[in-house]
Protein backbone atom coordinates (compact mmCIF):
# COMPACT_ATOMS: atom_id res chain seq x y z
CA UNK A 1 0.00 0.00 0.00
CA UNK A 2 2.71 2.45 0.76
CA UNK A 3 4.54 1.72 -2.33
CA UNK A 4 1.26 2.14 -4.50
CA UNK A 5 1.02 5.95 -2.54
CA UNK A 6 4.81 6.50 -3.31
CA UNK A 7 4.05 5.88 -7.12
CA UNK A 8 0.78 7.76 -6.84
CA UNK A 9 3.12 11.03 -5.61
CA UNK A 10 5.52 10.87 -7.57
CA UNK A 11 3.25 10.60 -11.37
CA UNK A 12 1.42 13.55 -9.64
CA UNK A 13 5.24 15.36 -8.68
CA UNK A 14 6.11 14.26 -12.41
CA UNK A 15 2.96 15.89 -13.88
CA UNK A 16 2.99 19.44 -11.83
CA UNK A 17 6.96 19.35 -12.95
CA UNK A 18 5.72 18.57 -16.98
CA UNK A 19 3.09 21.45 -16.24
CA UNK A 20 5.43 23.87 -14.64
CA UNK A 21 8.17 23.95 -17.40
CA UNK A 22 5.47 23.89 -20.10
CA UNK A 23 4.44 26.92 -18.57
CA UNK A 24 7.16 28.42 -18.23
CA UNK A 25 9.25 27.67 -21.39
CA UNK A 26 6.64 27.17 -23.61
CA UNK A 27 3.37 28.78 -22.62
CA UNK A 28 1.97 28.84 -25.84
CA UNK A 29 1.22 24.98 -25.86
CA UNK A 30 -0.70 25.09 -22.77
CA UNK A 31 -2.66 28.15 -22.41
CA UNK A 32 -2.98 30.23 -25.65
CA UNK A 33 -6.85 31.28 -25.96
CA UNK A 34 -6.23 31.90 -29.57
CA UNK A 35 -4.06 32.88 -32.82
CA UNK A 36 -2.56 36.15 -32.14
CA UNK A 37 -3.70 39.11 -34.67
CA UNK A 38 -2.05 39.22 -38.25
CA UNK A 39 0.42 42.17 -37.16
CA UNK A 40 2.11 40.00 -33.67
CA UNK A 41 2.12 36.36 -35.45
CA UNK A 42 5.56 36.44 -35.07
CA UNK A 43 5.21 36.36 -31.42
CA UNK A 44 2.89 33.34 -31.29
CA UNK A 45 5.95 31.33 -29.40
CA UNK A 46 6.72 34.60 -27.33
CA UNK A 47 4.53 34.74 -25.21
CA UNK A 48 6.65 36.39 -22.36
CA UNK A 49 7.39 39.16 -24.79
CA UNK A 50 3.79 40.60 -23.72
CA UNK A 51 2.89 38.98 -20.94
CA UNK A 52 4.52 39.20 -17.32
CA UNK A 53 4.29 35.50 -15.38
CA UNK A 54 1.88 35.49 -13.09
CA UNK A 55 0.80 38.78 -13.78
CA UNK A 56 -0.19 38.95 -17.29
CA UNK A 57 -0.32 41.81 -20.27
CA UNK A 58 0.57 44.91 -18.86
CA UNK A 59 0.88 48.48 -20.83
CA UNK A 60 4.20 48.51 -20.17
CA UNK A 61 4.87 45.78 -22.32
CA UNK A 62 2.68 46.99 -24.84
CA UNK A 63 4.56 50.13 -24.75
CA UNK A 64 7.85 49.02 -25.06
CA UNK A 65 6.80 48.58 -28.82
CA UNK A 66 3.96 51.08 -29.25
CA UNK A 67 5.14 54.11 -27.65
CA UNK A 68 1.72 55.91 -27.07
CA UNK A 69 3.35 59.84 -28.61
CA UNK A 70 3.76 57.87 -32.08
CA UNK A 71 0.77 55.57 -32.43
CA UNK A 72 -0.88 56.41 -35.94
CA UNK A 73 2.65 58.32 -36.79
CA UNK A 74 5.18 56.22 -37.03
CA UNK A 75 5.44 52.40 -36.78
CA UNK A 76 6.99 49.67 -34.36
CA UNK A 77 9.58 50.16 -36.28
CA UNK A 78 10.43 54.16 -36.52
CA UNK A 79 9.18 54.64 -39.84
CA UNK A 80 6.92 57.57 -39.88
CA UNK A 81 3.74 56.45 -41.34
CA UNK A 82 2.56 58.00 -44.45
CA UNK A 83 -0.99 57.53 -45.08
CA UNK A 84 -2.88 55.96 -41.69
CA UNK A 85 -6.02 54.50 -42.73
CA UNK A 86 -7.85 54.87 -39.66
CA UNK A 87 -7.76 58.01 -36.98
CA UNK A 88 -5.55 56.62 -33.70
CA UNK A 89 -4.00 59.90 -32.92
CA UNK A 90 -6.78 60.24 -30.10
CA UNK A 91 -4.23 57.66 -28.49
CA UNK A 92 -2.17 60.66 -27.23
CA UNK A 93 -5.34 61.84 -25.63
CA UNK A 94 -5.99 59.02 -23.27
CA UNK A 95 -6.52 59.73 -19.93
CA UNK A 96 -4.98 56.41 -18.93
CA UNK A 97 -2.53 53.68 -20.67
CA UNK A 98 -4.75 50.90 -20.28
CA UNK A 99 -4.23 48.82 -23.86
CA UNK A 100 -6.02 45.60 -22.78
CA UNK A 101 -9.15 48.47 -21.99
CA UNK A 102 -10.00 47.53 -25.90
CA UNK A 103 -7.32 45.51 -27.62
CA UNK A 104 -7.08 41.91 -27.87
CA UNK A 105 -4.90 40.67 -29.51
CA UNK A 106 -5.83 36.73 -29.30
CA UNK A 107 -8.80 36.17 -31.81
CA UNK A 108 -9.67 33.29 -29.67
CA UNK A 109 -10.85 35.73 -27.04
CA UNK A 110 -12.74 38.28 -29.17
CA UNK A 111 -16.06 37.01 -27.99
CA UNK A 112 -15.40 37.40 -24.21
CA UNK A 113 -13.51 41.01 -24.94
CA UNK A 114 -14.29 42.49 -28.55
CA UNK A 115 -12.80 45.80 -29.41
CA UNK A 116 -16.04 47.35 -29.57
CA UNK A 117 -16.29 47.73 -25.95
CA UNK A 118 -13.99 51.00 -26.09
CA UNK A 119 -14.90 53.52 -23.85
CA UNK A 120 -15.05 57.30 -24.27
CA UNK A 121 -14.37 57.83 -20.95
CA UNK A 122 -10.67 57.29 -21.43
CA UNK A 123 -10.32 60.10 -23.64
CA UNK A 124 -9.95 63.61 -22.23
CA UNK A 125 -12.70 65.89 -22.24
CA UNK A 126 -11.82 68.19 -24.86
CA UNK A 127 -11.56 64.71 -27.20
CA UNK A 128 -14.60 63.82 -26.82
CA UNK A 129 -16.60 66.58 -28.38
CA UNK A 130 -14.26 66.23 -31.82
CA UNK A 131 -16.10 63.03 -33.20
CA UNK A 132 -14.95 63.51 -36.54
CA UNK A 133 -11.59 63.24 -35.62
CA UNK A 134 -11.90 59.71 -35.00
CA UNK A 135 -15.03 58.95 -36.87
CA UNK A 136 -16.03 59.37 -40.59
CA UNK A 137 -19.23 61.29 -41.09
CA UNK A 138 -21.70 58.99 -42.69
CA UNK A 139 -22.46 59.32 -46.02
CA UNK A 140 -26.44 59.39 -45.81
CA UNK A 141 -27.90 62.55 -47.24
CA UNK A 142 -28.82 64.05 -43.74
CA UNK A 143 -25.46 63.45 -42.26
CA UNK A 144 -23.86 64.94 -45.57
CA UNK A 145 -25.38 68.59 -44.80
CA UNK A 146 -23.98 68.58 -41.23
CA UNK A 147 -20.80 70.27 -39.61
CA UNK A 148 -19.90 69.12 -35.93
CA UNK A 149 -21.95 69.20 -32.92
CA UNK A 150 -22.58 65.27 -33.41
CA UNK A 151 -23.28 65.80 -29.13
CA UNK A 152 -26.63 67.64 -29.67
CA UNK A 153 -28.24 64.16 -31.34
CA UNK A 154 -25.70 61.37 -30.57
CA UNK A 155 -24.15 60.11 -27.05
CA UNK A 156 -20.81 58.75 -26.25
CA UNK A 157 -22.77 55.62 -25.19
CA UNK A 158 -23.82 54.31 -28.34
CA UNK A 159 -24.06 55.84 -32.04
CA UNK A 160 -27.85 54.64 -31.46
CA UNK A 161 -30.80 56.15 -30.32
CA UNK A 162 -29.80 59.05 -31.52
CA UNK A 163 -32.43 61.96 -30.04
CA UNK A 164 -33.24 63.77 -33.07
CA UNK A 165 -36.77 63.56 -33.85
CA UNK A 166 -37.59 66.63 -36.15
CA UNK A 167 -40.98 66.09 -37.02
CA UNK A 168 -41.87 66.47 -32.98
CA UNK A 169 -40.99 70.05 -33.62
CA UNK A 170 -41.28 71.09 -37.67
CA UNK A 171 -42.67 68.59 -39.78
CA UNK A 172 -41.13 69.34 -43.83
CA UNK A 173 -43.08 69.61 -46.56
CA UNK A 174 -42.69 70.77 -50.35
CA UNK A 175 -42.52 74.61 -49.67
CA UNK A 176 -39.80 73.53 -46.45
CA UNK A 177 -37.46 71.30 -47.71
CA UNK A 178 -34.20 73.41 -46.82
CA UNK A 179 -31.00 72.20 -45.89
CA UNK A 180 -29.73 72.42 -42.01
CA UNK A 181 -27.65 75.07 -42.27
CA UNK A 182 -30.39 77.13 -43.73
CA UNK A 183 -32.53 77.09 -39.76
CA UNK A 184 -29.27 76.46 -38.01
CA UNK A 185 -26.81 78.69 -38.09
CA UNK A 186 -23.27 77.45 -37.09
CA UNK A 187 -24.43 74.00 -36.86
CA UNK A 188 -26.19 74.73 -33.70
CA UNK A 189 -28.82 72.75 -34.12
CA UNK A 190 -30.27 73.24 -30.61
CA UNK A 191 -31.59 76.69 -32.03
CA UNK A 192 -33.10 77.57 -35.21
CA UNK A 193 -33.88 80.90 -37.30
CA UNK A 194 -36.69 81.39 -39.86
CA UNK A 195 -35.54 84.46 -40.96
CA UNK A 196 -34.31 84.84 -44.65
CA UNK A 197 -36.66 82.57 -46.31
CA UNK A 198 -38.96 83.96 -48.99
CA UNK A 199 -41.12 86.03 -47.07
CA UNK A 200 -39.77 85.85 -43.53
CA UNK A 201 -38.11 89.02 -42.98
CA UNK A 202 -38.23 90.43 -39.61
CA UNK A 203 -39.90 93.34 -40.11
CA UNK A 204 -42.87 91.20 -42.04
CA UNK A 205 -43.37 89.44 -39.58
CA UNK A 206 -43.42 91.28 -36.55
CA UNK A 207 -46.05 93.43 -38.46
CA UNK A 208 -48.00 90.01 -39.22
CA UNK A 209 -48.20 89.19 -35.78
CA UNK A 210 -48.62 92.10 -33.96
CA UNK A 211 -51.12 93.21 -35.98
CA UNK A 212 -53.20 89.92 -34.61
CA UNK A 213 -52.04 91.10 -31.21
CA UNK A 214 -49.08 88.55 -30.66
CA UNK A 215 -45.75 90.43 -29.43
CA UNK A 216 -44.06 87.16 -28.53
CA UNK A 217 -43.13 85.73 -31.70
CA UNK A 218 -39.61 84.65 -32.01
CA UNK A 219 -39.87 80.73 -31.01
CA UNK A 220 -41.68 80.10 -34.59
CA UNK A 221 -42.33 76.85 -33.87
CA UNK A 222 -44.60 76.94 -30.87
CA UNK A 223 -47.38 77.43 -33.37
CA UNK A 224 -45.66 76.90 -36.80
CA UNK A 225 -45.69 72.82 -36.50
CA UNK A 226 -45.49 72.97 -40.61
CA UNK A 227 -46.20 75.07 -43.62
CA UNK A 228 -49.92 75.14 -42.65
CA UNK A 229 -51.10 78.04 -41.30
CA UNK A 230 -54.38 77.30 -40.40
CA UNK A 231 -52.50 75.00 -37.62
CA UNK A 232 -50.51 77.88 -36.26
CA UNK A 233 -53.67 79.55 -36.16
CA UNK A 234 -55.33 76.68 -34.09
CA UNK A 235 -52.41 75.79 -32.11
CA UNK A 236 -52.70 79.97 -31.03
CA UNK A 237 -55.73 79.47 -29.83
CA UNK A 238 -55.43 76.75 -27.68
CA UNK A 239 -52.75 78.88 -26.42
CA UNK A 240 -54.48 81.65 -25.57
CA UNK A 241 -57.12 79.29 -23.60
CA UNK A 242 -54.05 78.61 -21.71
CA UNK A 243 -53.46 74.99 -22.71
CA UNK A 244 -50.26 73.51 -22.62
CA UNK A 245 -48.88 71.80 -25.87
CA UNK A 246 -49.64 68.10 -24.30
CA UNK A 247 -53.12 68.97 -23.78
CA UNK A 248 -53.35 69.92 -27.28
CA UNK A 249 -56.52 67.75 -29.60
CA UNK A 250 -54.91 66.75 -32.22
CA UNK A 251 -55.32 68.81 -35.32
CA UNK A 252 -57.49 68.00 -38.54
CA UNK A 253 -56.19 69.49 -41.24
CA UNK A 254 -57.96 73.04 -41.22
CA UNK A 255 -61.08 71.86 -39.40
CA UNK A 256 -61.25 74.01 -36.36
CA UNK A 257 -64.68 73.27 -34.78
CA UNK A 258 -65.47 76.04 -32.28
CA UNK A 259 -62.51 77.36 -32.03
CA UNK A 260 -63.37 79.44 -34.83
CA UNK A 261 -65.49 81.69 -32.79
CA UNK A 262 -62.53 82.30 -30.31
CA UNK A 263 -61.13 85.65 -31.63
Amino acid sequence: MEMKNKTVNIIVLANLAVILLLVTFAPQLMIEPGKLIDAHLELTDDCFNCHTPFIGSTPDKCMECHKVDEIGLKTTKGLVIAKEKKNVAFHQKLLEDDCVACHSDHKGVQSFRPIGYFSHQLVAQDMREQCDGCHIKPGDALHLKLKGNCSQCHTIDGWKPATLEHEKYFRFDKHHDSTCEKCHIESNYSDYTCYGCHEHSRSKIREEHVEEGIRDYEKCVECHRSGDEDEAEYIWKLKRRGLSPQDYPAYRGGSHGDDDDDD
